[in-house]
């Protein structure tokens, strides 16, 4: 957590010193998981999700954003339409931090220095990586455990809609998807050669998770080159 504020602090002094336009806030939702247990609804967040995220607009089309997630992580066997997958009746209960960077596209030009309300669907991606803890099922028991964390890197796809409001109040929603490089959130694939027995599903699939919720940001800064004086 020291390091992720250095750097946000820092992202924030050299955005100060070439006055453009920032956007501090919040993201506000829930979470599905998309593994080896549980349903396969690509959406549908069944835990509690929330995040800070900080965005410097460096143009009326594009941003530079960088996020950190915090959220629950909940799979149920018996909320699957998979007969297999009821009958085993694996559940998966866990939490999982994540820190994610990347650029934002709008579809239309967002000037917050309009003067007058704007609003646009845009595109989000970047890269991503989570910490979780490493769980296994064990042979007869249908509840995951664990004890280590291991860090998942990924690939974040967002799309969304946002408006301002209130002047320097920005009020978004948006779906985004981590396609990640682990197969283990869920424990159906641990690391340690001493649990192989342990491993399970799709070995050829790896795991994903999915944000869907609200952002609610505050803009501030001068203008920058890009809107009228």
């Amino acid at each position: 957590m020291r390091y992720i504020a250095v750097i946000i602090l820092s992202l924030l002094s050299v955005n100060f010193s070439q006055s453009q336009i920032n956007e501090l806030g919040v993201f506000v939702g829930g979470s599905n998981l998309i593994g080896d247990v549980g349903a396969t609804n690509y959406i549908s967040p069944n835990a509690p999700s929330l995040g800070i995220l900080y965005k410097w607009n460096k143009s009326a089309r594009h941003s530079w954003r960088i996020s950190l997630i915090y959220s629950d992580l909940k799979a149920y066997d018996d909320k699957s339409d998979d007969p297999r997958r009821i009958q085993r009746d694996y559940s998966f209960d866990a939490n999982l931090l994540e820190i994610a960077a990347g650029m934002e596209f709008t579809f239309l030009d967002f000037n917050l220095h309009a003067g007058r309300k704007v609003a646009t669907p845009y595109l989000y991606s970047g890269v991503s990586v989570a910490r979780h803890r490493d769980y296994y099922f064990l042979n007869g028991l249908q509840t995951a455990v664990g004890g280590g964390s291991s860090l998942a890197f990924g690939i974040p796809m967002a799309i969304g809609f946002k408006t301002n409001f209130l002047e320097n109040f920005i009020l978004g929603f948006e779906i985004g998807t981590r396609f990640t490089f682990s197969d283990n959130i869920d424990g159906s694939y641990p690391d340690d050669q001493t649990l192989q027995p342990y491993r399970f599903g799709n070995q050829n699939n790896n795991d994903w998770y999915t944000f869907t919720g609200f952002t609610l940001t505050y803009t501030f800064g001068e203008n920058p080159c890009y809107c009228p004086n």
